[in-house]
């Protein structure tokens, strides 16, 4: 081999290593197809249904579907740059998976800091295409139906299995709960002191709620945000007041809380038709899904009869009412 073709050898190795398996796309993405499937690319028009997590190049997660349990539907428009993630997709077929790096550079529009989260190059996308659509010549009636028909279908999958994943978060905490007649599971884990409160009281509460999965999607306890790595710089962490029974809150909260005297703590599994049924929360809280707190009464407020009722507080996710 000549040295000149020797050095183009080189190169093309060093270039290979260098994008570690990745092939260049438009507008400078990267993508590695790892599962790649027989059937027609994905087209400008088709419905999609995503897994997907996106994470930075130091591996932080910044979200995924798989935390709201379902994959995320999609209408396939054309994009809008070259460097937009709209072009990776047009790679994939059903069945794929594939892992796409963007320049972050690219998809933040000028004058814009950088989210002080996303560190590195890139923003990294780890796909899997579950479902897809085409739209091809069907009609719009045709089409939107079809679409219809299989997101039907995912509610119906999530809601049947909303009792055996109660039910595995309950044995794999080994939880000693006791179920009322409405279906809420509870635990008190310390025992209080005193009468418990009434309708009209007001409950003085920390608390912190979490998916089955363990992800903590709010609290009131700054050690459990910093944890959580959801810290608000803005929030001022401290016990919040919910005036109990009057339906300012969940029905989970409305109950479990008048099962509670001072001081007590305890573990509430609030199955999703005490909580947020079949709409979820604010892309949060998938539909269909239990919710868990744990909660500390840190005192009980008899009402004043001269003074206004306080307002249960506006929460970030929950317990706000549905």
């Amino acid at each position: 081999m000549n040295k000149k073709l020797m050095f183009l050898a080189l190169a093309a190795i060093g270039l290979a290593s260098c994008n570690g398996g990745f092939k260049q796309g438009s507008g400078g993405l990267l993508y590695d197809i790892h599962t790649d499937k027989d059937g027609p690319a994905i087209k400008e028009g088709d419905f999609v249904s995503l897994n997907m997590t996106l994470k930075t190049e130091g591996d932080s997660v910044l979200g995924s579907t798989y935390d709201m349990g379902r994959p995320a539907p999609q209408l396939i428009q054309k994009p809008q740059s070259k460097a937009d993630f709209t072009n990776a997709l047009l790679l994939l077929s059903e069945g794929d998976s594939a892992t796409v790096k963007v320049n972050i550079d690219s998809v933040i529009p000028k004058g814009q800091p950088r989210p002080p989260a996303i560190k590195g190059k890139y923003v990294i996308y780890q796909i899997k295409v579950e479902k897809v659509i085409a739209k091809g010549k069907l009609s719009d009636q045709v089409f939107n139906g079809r679409i219809s028909d299989y997101m039907k279908q995912q509610t119906d999958a999530v809601k049947a299995k909303e009792p055996a994943i109660i039910e595995k978060y309950v044995k794999e905490k080994d939880l000693k709960v006791t179920k009322t007649a409405s279906g809420l599971n509870y635990v008190i884990t310390k025992p209080g002191s005193g009468p418990v409160p009434v309708v009209g009281d007001t409950v003085e509460v920390n608390y912190t709620g979490t998916l089955p999965t363990g992800k903590v999607f709010d609290t009131s306890v700054k050690e459990d945000a910093v944890k959580a790595k959801i810290n608000d710089g803005m929030r001022q962490y401290a016990p919040i007041r919910i005036p109990v029974g009057e339906h300012k809150v969940i029905q989970g909260w409305d109950e479990g809380l008048l099962l509670l005297n001072k001081g007590a703590k305890a573990t509430f599994v609030i199955p999703s038709s005490l909580a947020y049924g079949e709409q979820g929360a604010q892309g949060v809280i998938p539909p269909f899904t239990p919710i868990i707190f744990t909660v500390e009464v840190i005192n009980i407020i008899k009402p004043n009869p001269n003074a206004p009722k306080p307002a249960a507080p506006a929460m970030m996710q929950a317990p706000a009412k549905k």
